[in-house]
Parts: structure tokens; C-alpha cells; sequence
């Protein structure tokens, strides 16, 4: 048996055919229905849906590798894309990602400098930590080798202060559109535990490697690319937040809570309601 679906385009309509819902799609994980979200067979759809609607997933934003590690490091982890982006903006114009020498000092002045995001003036935040990590990233960057694969640059960007498993796998898809590696950050930690892809005991921390190939088969096993995958889901926590506090509640929630709600009927009906 199979589920499908269509997908509209300007010229007509096409469909997608995937398993039944029932059949694994790996070891312990199913396809579950194509329609509820956070199911691996809603990803799957969404995944050729935007390559079809004209909505190719875009990574690169740095003209250099240099530039590429600075854009990377000045976002993540407690600040907002939009923010990041304009303190990488911001340091693009005045000329401090283009190889010259600059200063720590010179950097975090103008990190603390306010920045203009969404018509209001905004302070980054950790400006004197991101300027000691871009001071010591950027010669390194400006010097690095010549890379074709993307474990490989992810792997030799680990020696860059600042720089962890989750950035550096951030900057390799992005500069190298690799599919070798993963961006396991909490929107594709807090799916894949949902979905049973990944055991509540492993961390990034600790497990990295093992929840990475966990990632890359389940991509594989989707016949999606491992980058195309991890944006769609990124884009679509990131634009949800209702979606993300049910998911939030549905991990932390009780047992006899989830022997009575299905997450994924669950949060699809609230999905539909916060957009």
C-alpha cells in the first residue's frame, strides 16, 4: 500500500507517492501519514514540495570561507537569524572579514555598536566573546586549505576557537553544500526525538557522531538530500513557535500523556491555527 499526495504548481498539479504509513522507514522509525506533522513522511513532502514550488533551500552567505565562518559564528544559539545577520552585515561593510588584520578590540566595538533590525535598534549580544572567537577564527580561515568535502572541512574547522561540531557542520553545508554532515541544533534534536530517530539518552554534546549517522540514514532512507532535509525542518520550527512549545510539552509530558495523544494529529491541528 501506498499514501499520496499533491503538490501544486502554476502549470498543474503533481502527485507524491510514499509508503503506507505503518512501514519503517529505518529501524524503529515509521513513515507515519503524509499530512501530520512532524511525521517523516510530512519532510519527505515538503522536501520535493519547495523544489517543485520554486523554493530551493539557499546556505551560502559569505563570498569567502573567511566570511562564511564569520556570518556562522555571529549567529546560533540565543540569537536571532535576523541579528546575526545584520552583525555579519555590519562587519562585510567596514572591510574586517576581507583578510586585513583586526584587532579583538576592534572587533567587539563594533559588535556593541547598535544595529537596526526590523526598523528598531537592537544590541547583540555576547559581543565581547564572538569578538575573541572571530579574532583568533579569522587568520585561520584566511588561511585554510582548499576543501571538496564537506566532513573533511567540518573535521579541520574543529580547531577553530568557538567553533563546535554543530557550527562547523554549519559552515561545511553551507560553503560546500555538503550532505556529509549534519546541523544538529535543537529544532532537529527536538523532531528526531519526537519521531523516535533519536534515543533521549544521546546528546550533542556527547554523541554527536552517532546521532549524525543517525541523520544522514534517515535522510538517505528518505531519498532527500541531508542538507535540503535539515532546512526545511530548521525553516519550519523556526517559523512556528506554537509548534515548537507543543513539541516542547509532548517530550517533557508523562507517559499516560502519550498513551492518549497522537503528537502528530496534535500539533498539526495547532500548526494550522498559528499561521
Amino acid at each position: 500500500m501506498i499514501q499520496a499526495a499533491s503538490i501544486l504548481t502554476r502549470t498543474g498539479s503533481i502527485q507524491v507517492e510514499l509508503p503506507a504509513a505503518d512501514i519503517e522507514v529505518m529501524d524503529g522509525v515509521r513513515w507515519g501519514s503524509i499530512d501530520a506533522f512532524p511525521t517523516p513522511a510530512y519532510w519527505a513532502y515538503q522536501v520535493v514540495a519547495r523544489r517543485l514550488i520554486g523554493k530551493p533551500a539557499g546556505y551560502r552567505l559569505g563570498r569567502t570561507l573567511a566570511e562564511e565562518v564569520a556570518a556562522c559564528l555571529l549567529g546560533g544559539y540565543g540569537i536571532p537569524a535576523t541579528v546575526g545577520l545584520a552583525a555579519y552585515d555590519r562587519m562585510r561593510e567596514r572591510g574586517v572579514l576581507s583578510g586585513n588584520p583586526v584587532s579583538e578590540k576592534d572587533l567587539e566595538a563594533l559588535l556593541k555598536e547598535p544595529l537596526e533590525v526590523g526598523g528598531k535598534s537592537i544590541r547583540y549580544r555576547f559581543a565581547a566573546q564572538k569578538a575573541r572567537y572571530l579574532a583568533a577564527a579569522l587568520p585561520l580561515a584566511h588561511a585554510a586549505p582548499k576543501f571538496n568535502v564537506g566532513r573533511q572541512l567540518r573535521d579541520w574547522l574543529l580547531v577553530v576557537p568557538g567553533v563546535g561540531h554543530k557550527t562547523a557542520s554549519w559552515i561545511a553545508r553551507n560553503w560546500l553544500d555538503a550532505n556529509d554532515v549534519a546541523i544538529l541544533d535543537i529544532h532537529i534534536m527536538r523532531v528526531g526525538q519526537v519521531i523516535g530517530l533519536f534515543p533521549k539518552n544521546l546528546t550533542v554534546e556527547r554523541n554527536y557522531a552517532e546521532l549524525e549517522e543517525r541523520f544522514l540514514h534517515f535522510s538517505a532512507s528518505l531519498d532527500v538530500r541531508a542538507s535540503e532535509l535539515d532546512a526545511v525542518i530548521w525553516w519550519e520550527m523556526a517559523s512556528s513557535p506554537l509548534t515548537v512549545r507543543h513539541l516542547i510539552e509532548y517530550l517533557r509530558g508523562s507517559d499516560d500523556n502519550k498513551d492518549r495523544v497522537r503528537p502528530q494529529k496534535y500539533i498539526q491541528t495547532e500548526l494550522a491555527l498559528s499561521r
